[in-house]
């Protein structure tokens, strides 16, 4: 059972992630904040592979800031 909720949440993160990628994608803002935005997106990708809970949870909050608006500094 324990490994169904695994599968659930993995595809919901995965599923979720590619909707990111895609709203960045079409964001019109500089292209060092779209940089800033893809670099986290990478992020939590990389931190679903060892921690899938957290992951969702860092997904939440960077899809919570892109729906209020809060957008990261330019990287230079």
């Amino acid at each position: 059972m324990e490994h169904d909720g695994q599968l659930q949440l993995y595809t919901a993160v995965a599923n979720q992630l590619k909707e990111a990628h895609a709203r960045v994608r079409a964001l019109q803002v500089p292209e060092g904040v779209r940089v800033a935005l893809t670099r986290k997106l990478l992020v939590i990708t990389a931190a679903a592979k060892h921690d899938l809970a957290d992951a969702a949870r860092r997904l939440d909050r960077f899809t919570a800031d892109l729906d209020a608006g809060r957008m990261p500094e330019e990287d230079r």
